[in-house]
């Protein structure tokens, strides 16, 4: 009869295959859970390179959000993102939307942006939208970002996500923000805050350019105060600044935000009136003679006033024959009796 000897060299094999086996298969799964970590980190950092570069040369805050909006909207889907520094009195938006649908967006952004936020914003729904607000708030930068979804709320990662970009974003914002403000300052008027003469000369070349490419009228006012030398002499210059300042201020309310009013110097003033032929100007021009009277600034030789003289440009005239003409009726106006509107 053979003999039977127990296999215990053997099943201690196999266990020991089995262990071997379960080992390296959590071996390979830890390698594959940390490969796919460290592609997923290398994506995402490429994301970031790619975020860094789009911003690294913009330097106004309507295109920084711009730039901002459709990078993000390769990983994650909004219709809208908006900015606003109260501070500074900065708000820009960016919305994919058109027509109605685009007003209804920015009606809820803006209501969103304009309200002080919770120090722990919680999301918000509105007319089908998810709207998601971020604070900056430090030394660097200052600020509320809004972003609109419509449908779907957003997921634990796409939060995360944004909430890392936003860390990018701070620096370029904060730079555009001080390179906006440094270059409005030097294109403003400093007693007035009008547009200055620089601001002229840049953009009245696309305006008569617009013009001339749709056939449409486009008149120039020359305005100049009548009696202010009076006011220097007999007031003092602190109260011919601060009557400069109140006449600035009722010009601009009364002509519209597509009119360009620019003080170029003294008490001279020029206003360019795009869509606006020699008749509509004549009105508009009687009404601020009628605004600057309303101040009821006397001096010792009369009351101030503003004589103006307006030339409606025609094809083929240069900028500077058509400043030329507007500036010979503007003459007119002032020998004929000022506190008048003298036309070509």
């Amino acid at each position: 009869m053979a003999t039977i000897f127990p296999l215990v060299g053997s099943m201690d094999m196999k266990v020991h295959e089995k262990q071997m086996d379960m080992h390296i298969t959590a071996t390979m799964e830890t390698l594959v859970s940390e490969l796919t970590h460290y592609r997923q980190q290398s994506e995402k950092l490429k994301k970031i390179n790619t975020l860094h570069q789009r911003l690294a040369g913009i330097l106004d805050l309507p295109s920084m959000i711009e730039a901002y909006s459709i990078w993000l909207m390769e990983y994650i889907d909004h219709e809208l993102i908006g900015y606003n520094n109260p501070e500074w009195q900065r708000m820009h938006m960016f919305c994919s939307y058109h027509g109605p649908k685009r007003r209804q967006a920015i009606l809820l952004a803006r209501e969103a942006l304009e309200h002080p936020m919770e120090s722990k914003p919680t999301p918000s729904q509105a007319d089908g939208f998810h709207i998601h607000q971020w604070g900056f708030n430090s030394e660097d930068c200052y600020g509320l970002l809004v972003l609109l979804r419509k449908g779907k709320a957003m997921t634990w990662e796409e939060l995360a996500f944004i909430d890392e970009s936003l860390t990018i974003l701070a620096d370029p914002l904060k730079r555009a923000l001080e390179y906006e403000k440094i270059f409005a300052q030097a294109r403003r008027d400093s007693l007035t805050g009008l547009p200055n003469r620089f601001v002229f000369e840049e953009r009245i070349g696309p305006m008569v350019e617009q013009a001339s490419r749709h056939g449409h009228p486009l008149t120039l006012a020359a305005l100049d105060l009548d009696h202010f030398k009076e006011v220097n002499d007999s007031m003092g210059h602190f109260m011919g600044d601060r009557v400069l300042q109140q006449v600035a201020e009722v010009l601009q309310h009364e002509i519209r935000l597509t009119d360009l009013l620019v003080r170029m110097g003294g008490d001279e003033f020029l206003i360019v009136l795009p869509d606006t032929n020699i008749d509509d100007a004549s009105h508009l021009a009687n009404r601020l003679c009628r605004a600057v009277e309303q101040l009821d600034i006397v001096t010792t030789s009369g009351k101030l006033a503003v004589s103006i003289g307006l030339s409606e440009w025609a094809p083929g005239m240069s900028i500077n024959s058509w400043m030329e003409r507007t500036d010979d009726i503007l003459y007119q106006a002032k020998a004929n009796g000022k506190a008048q509107v003298a036309v070509n």
